[in-house]
């Protein structure tokens, strides 16, 4: 029986950096971005009922972000519709990796853990963290959004200090020596935990 660790953290709290040291210490990773980006690649399985919900979101046989985005800036309960469409096929996804996965540490990179009410699958949840100021550098270096995105992306993520709070383990992503020390520490303290359930 393989134990379920959900991997979450606010915009540019280095999740994705946090995901790839678990992947390199030999847990597998779940990444539930990538799983909607298959899903709504060409040939993926979001790509037909999506069509026919909103024609208008499929580009060169796949579906387009930026035109659901334009599509749920005109009619805010379109993105209802596009969840109920979606959910249930990450799910499968998710329940296909869960079956096929090798390895104990199953590592879910979920975004929005808690805010869907993700984590009451999970045997324990690691949140990433940084203080704010590195947090809000680090989205802004990046190029894609403005002040005013980036704010508005981290007023509908559940606080950091929330979510810290709900943690079983907090990994400070500080530095690249730090995050990796304490990867290290959290899997061995699961192994741990494994041995005495």
């Amino acid at each position: 029986m393989s134990f379920r660790l959900g991997l979450t953290g606010s915009i540019g709290m280095g999740k994705s950096t946090t995901a790839r040291l678990f992947a390199e210490a030999g847990c597998a990773v779940w990444d539930a971005d990538a799983a909607v980006h298959r899903l709504y690649s060409r040939g993926g399985a979001a790509v037909a009922p999506m069509q026919a919900a909103f024609p208008d979101a499929i580009v060169d046989g796949a579906v387009s972000r930026d035109r659901l985005k334009e599509i749920i800036g005109r009619d805010p309960a379109a993105l209802k519709r596009i969840e109920q469409i979606v959910h249930p096929l990450v799910g499968q996804d998710r329940a296909v990796f869960i079956e096929t996965a090798t390895s104990d540490i199953l590592v879910f990179d979920i975004p929005l853990l808690f805010e869907t009410g993700g984590d009451a699958r999970m045997n324990a949840v690691a949140v990433v963290s940084v203080d704010a100021d590195t947090q809000r550098e680090r989205v802004l270096a990046r190029g894609t959004m403005t002040e005013d995105q980036y704010q508005t992306i981290r007023a509908k993520q559940m606080p950091d200090a929330e979510k810290r709070a709900r943690a079983d383990y907090v990994i400070v992503t500080d530095s690249m020596d730090h995050a990796q020390q304490q990867v290290q520490d959290v899997i061995a303290d699961i192994r741990k935990r494994m041995k005495h359930a």
